[in-house]
């Protein structure tokens, strides 16, 4: 009660407050366990003159494209079926190729949006990710093992950047295998300056870059999706842990950066995570 009374205060701004991250739910078994809370081993220590310095040495970078895909699972779900849904989508990369990460799991949050599940893949380049969408493959597990339990869902595809590391482009390696999906959508205002929108996104990806105490990598970008233009902007951040990622949102800096740069030039804006844990390779 007492963590989830500090978050509240944390998020409490003004007009475009973030949602409330509570423990909130999942399912127990099989090959995801979607625990709204992760543990990292090595526990967290946070250090902010140790991020600075390595913030501060240049990398070369890569063009990637990140595909974001949010679900409103029907509240009759069983967690068989909620397990079997999830197997299909994270199996995806097995039987597709292009996809050079992924990530899924339970959303940890009661929002208002009705969000339950959220899927994260990582492509190369655009025209794999176009041959995704068109893939027979991704169509049957869309139409025999997500539709049916889902009443909604929302698509968000944008390009970033990342370190120009295998490691890194394929999110592998042991900190990678546990910790928390963060996913920030937002809508900038119509009447929004380019500048205005380009400094809000820049303060969001130094300030990301600026820990990486309490984060493995981070992207945000501009929506290309067509279909699906509800929201502008998203960013994909992956902390070491639950508990890193409440040092980042109960963080002056972070408050601050959103008062400032975000909520006088947005419309809306969502926030939500789901734990990652490692997972079984069962091929379905």
């Amino acid at each position: 009660m007492r963590d989830s009374m500090m978050i509240h205060q944390a998020l409490a701004l003004p007009r475009f407050a973030l949602p409330i991250f509570t423990r909130g739910f999942g399912s127990n078994g099989g090959v995801f366990l979607h625990q709204c809370r992760t543990k990292n081993p090595r526990g967290v220590s946070f250090c902010a003159a140790d991020d600075q310095i390595a913030s501060s040495k240049s990398k070369k970078t890569r063009k990637v494209v990140e595909h974001v895909c949010l679900l409103k699972a029907k509240e009759n779900l069983s967690e068989e079926e909620e397990k079997d849904m999830l197997d299909y989508l994270y199996t995806c990369q097995y039987q597709m190729r292009g996809i050079v990460a992924i990530s899924v799991g339970c959303i940890g949050d009661r929002n208002n949006e009705d969000y339950t599940h959220g899927l994260f893949m990582r492509f190369q380049r655009k025209q794999d990710l176009d041959k995704f969408y068109e893939n027979p493959f991704f169509l049957k597990v869309l139409n025999e093992h997500v539709t049916p339990f889902c009443h909604g869902l929302i698509n968000v595809d944008y390009e970033s950047e990342v370190e120009d590391d295998i490691l890194a482009i394929f999110r592998k390696g042991e900190e990678y295998n546990y910790g928390e999906e963060f996913v920030l959508l937002v809508t900038f205002a119509k009447n929004a300056s380019e500048k205005n929108t380009k400094d809000a996104m820049d303060s969001f990806a130094q300030l990301t870059s600026s820990l990486p105490s309490l984060i493995v990598q981070s992207t945000q970008g501009s929506n290309f999706n067509d279909s699906s233009k509800e929201f502008t902007h998203a960013a994909v951040v992956r902390f070491r842990s639950f508990d890193a990622m409440e040092i980042f949102i109960e963080g002056r800096e972070y408050k601050d950066m959103w008062r400032s740069q975000f909520e006088p030039f947005i419309e809306k804006a969502i926030a939500l995570h789901f734990s990652v844990d490692p997972v079984g390779t069962d091929i379905m």
